[in-house]
């Protein structure tokens, strides 16, 4: 996976101030937040015709306002930049924050866009848990595809939140833990924060 690649169903965040979660959703269960979150964005995109139809700006604002309440984006973005947010300035890490979630919104809502089958199939094996860390893990048939996806959460006070996700064998955190590293040696800190912008710019 590279940056702006297409990801079949990945876990993204809330902006600071958003609520915790859509109203009436049990987050002290792991694996009924996952299907709830990963359905019910799925479900409004297909019940409409314009996000059904591919619109990229209505599936973002679906993806906004449906999933990122789920997760934990910023321990997503601490974990993927690594040792380099320790010396982060706090406008900086707010920066990476920023940009980090735009890429991932973006990459989210392309890859429903392209999600067409209105008779997707779920598979929710049960969650093995560790301590406050769970991994919840999935299978999505499309079109006659089986998807497999891994979700990692972490329990904390307002209860479970997605944080990574597991695609085709590959942490979520750990590939652009690699990628992130490599630009942080070559250009620092705001070198990446640039490559972000540039990148969601474009």
């Amino acid at each position: 996976m590279v940056l702006g690649a297409s990801l079949p169903i990945p876990a993204l965040a809330a902006t600071p101030g958003e609520s915790a979660g859509p109203a009436g959703v049990d987050r002290s269960a792991p694996d009924r937040m996952v299907r709830a979150a990963v359905e019910g964005v799925l479900s409004t995109i297909q019940a409409n015709p314009d996000t059904r139809n591919g619109d990229l700006d209505k599936i973002t604002a679906v993806v906004r306002r449906q999933f990122l309440p789920y997760t934990d984006f910023q321990r997503t973005t601490r974990l993927a930049v690594g040792g380099a947010w320790r010396s982060a300035s706090p406008e900086q890490q707010k920066q990476l924050y920023e940009q980090f979630e735009t890429l991932l919104v973006r990459s989210y809502a392309l890859s429903l866009s392209q999600v067409r089958d209105q008779t997707l199939k779920f598979r929710y094996k049960a969650p093995r848990i560790s301590g406050n860390d769970v991994v919840v893990e999935t299978s999505m048939t499309n079109k006659g595809d089986v998807v497999q996806i891994d979700y990692r959460l972490q329990r904390g006070p307002a209860g479970w939140a997605i944080y990574d996700i597991n695609m085709s064998g590959a942490w979520l955190i750990e590939v652009y833990r690699r990628q992130f590293a490599d630009i942080v040696a070559k250009s620092g800190i705001d070198g990446l924060v640039k490559y972000l912008a540039n990148h969601n710019a474009a």
